[in-house]
């Protein structure tokens, strides 16, 4: 089962970080240092934004499948429904602070005038996409809750082809440059929103009306709120974490800025593949709490953890087996590929590093614990702060990466000491498996 969920699900989410590729070669075959600082930087805005949100995926695929786990067909289509409804919701009003949120988020970053320039191209087309890009995030929620991977890759394949192949037409072919790349990313979530509710109506066109009343049932909208309020801060401060680093990156110039840009695509392609594996942790944990059966918990939080490491294994020999030539494939730049190679081991170990915080992630999100993941992501930031406070004025940019890799070690280290503890709260009279 985990393979099953997790395959399609890896190769699901490794579209995303290959999106990033494709849109950093995209910007740095145009050999402008400035420009892909503008690419990072409105990447960094658009993730805290989304990201922010992201609990309308992780709740929706937590709350449906529990729904599975308690054979509660119905309570499945409400969850999507909710979420649905709530996205729009966010994704309009989102639309309407677009402005204040561009503006003060130049101004956290600090960035040079030229940078700037070209965050502002790229930001305001692409955040036209925003109740879209939400609702995707609803339907992909639903699909992974009902361990439907296969149709999320499918989802995904088509989302983020499609933006890939527009980025390359719109960006380089027609000479659009970082604003073809954005315009790229609104259609295709269109694309991809349409493709996801044709999938969500042929799934439940023979099931009766909506039953408005249990969507908008108190209790289950209190519950709703309290879990995504959790998740929205736990992503928010991992959001904040990242770019922070960013910001930190750009205090160096833009050569460092763009280099480190570049090498974060090194260690997104490891994280989003290594997230099939959450997921599937997270679509386990909670069928395992809806049928109120301990061992398939224990089970799957074994053997995500194992897989997690071994793959992770994988991507760190292959990041510096063949990173100097992909380095060079995403940037025309030269002093940026010398100083990215720099620092590539960083990179690297991210991959192994991170393996628990991920892993721990989709277990306690799938079993909605949220409580106890904002409170150990409330610990590894400040915990990652401390760390940059001492080692970066030391170490410069190598001291900016140990204490991103810190901070993903304090992560996945505390959700695991709190994991025991939770799983006797929640089953308390289950037999743990031996």
């Amino acid at each position: 089962m985990v393979v099953a969920i997790a395959a399609p699900t890896s190769l699901a989410y490794i579209s995303t970080p290959l999106l990033g590729v494709v849109d950093t070669a995209v910007v740095g075959q145009l050999g402008d240092a400035a420009l892909l600082g503008g690419l990072a930087v409105g990447a960094v805005l658009f993730d805290i934004i989304f990201t922010t949100f992201n609990f309308l995926r992780s709740s929706t695929t937590a709350l449906v499948a529990q729904a599975l786990g308690a054979h509660d067909s119905e309570g499945q289509r409400t969850v999507l429904v909710r979420a649905l409804t709530l996205s729009v919701l966010v994704g309009l009003v989102t639309l309407l602070a677009a402005p204040l949120l561009l503006h003060f988020g130049l101004i956290a970053m600090g960035v040079t005038p030229d940078v700037e320039k070209a965050t502002r191209a790229y930001f305001n087309i692409r955040v036209m996409a925003a109740p879209l890009t939400l609702m995707n995030y609803a339907v992909l929620g639903w699909l992974l809750g009902r361990a439907q991977a296969r149709l999320g890759l499918l989802l995904q394949t088509i989302l983020n082809g499609t933006n890939i192949a527009l980025s390359i037409i719109l960006g380089l072919h027609l000479g659009w440059g970082i604003e073809g790349v954005g315009w790229a990313t609104v259609i295709a979530e269109a694309v991809a929103a349409v493709v996801g509710l044709t999938i969500a109506w042929l799934t439940y066109r023979g099931a009766g009306r909506i039953d408005w009343h249990r969507i908008l049932n108190r209790a289950a909208l209190k519950r709703l709120f309290g879990v995504n309020r959790d998740i929205m801060i736990r992503s928010f401060c991992l959001l904040f974490a990242f770019g922070f680093f960013t910001a930190q990156g750009a205090q160096f110039g833009e050569t460092i800025l763009a280099a480190n840009a570049v090498l974060m695509n090194f260690f997104l392609i490891s994280a989003y593949f290594l997230d099939g594996f959450a997921t599937a942790a997270e679509q386990l944990a909670g069928r395992a709490l809806g049928a109120r059966y301990r061992p398939a918990l224990d089970r799957a939080a074994k053997l995500t953890l194992i897989w997690g490491f071994v793959l992770a294994g994988f991507a760190a020999l292959a990041s510096m087996t063949f990173g100097s030539n992909v380095i060079d494939f995403l940037t025309t730049n030269e002093a940026v590929r010398e100083t990215a190679k720099t620092y590539l081991i960083w990179a690297a170990l991210s991959a192994i590093v991170g393996v628990a915080a991920f892993q721990m992630d989709g277990i306690f999100l799938g079993a909605t614990w949220s409580r106890d993941v904002r409170d150990m992501m409330l610990v590894s930031v400040v915990i990652y702060l401390g760390v940059w406070w001492v080692v970066v004025p030391l170490l410069g940019n190598h001291g900016l990466w140990l204490a991103l890799e810190v901070f993903l070690g304090v992560r996945g280290i505390t959700l695991w000491a709190r994991l025991a503890g939770r799983a006797r709260q929640s089953f308390p009279d289950e037999v743990t498996a031996r």
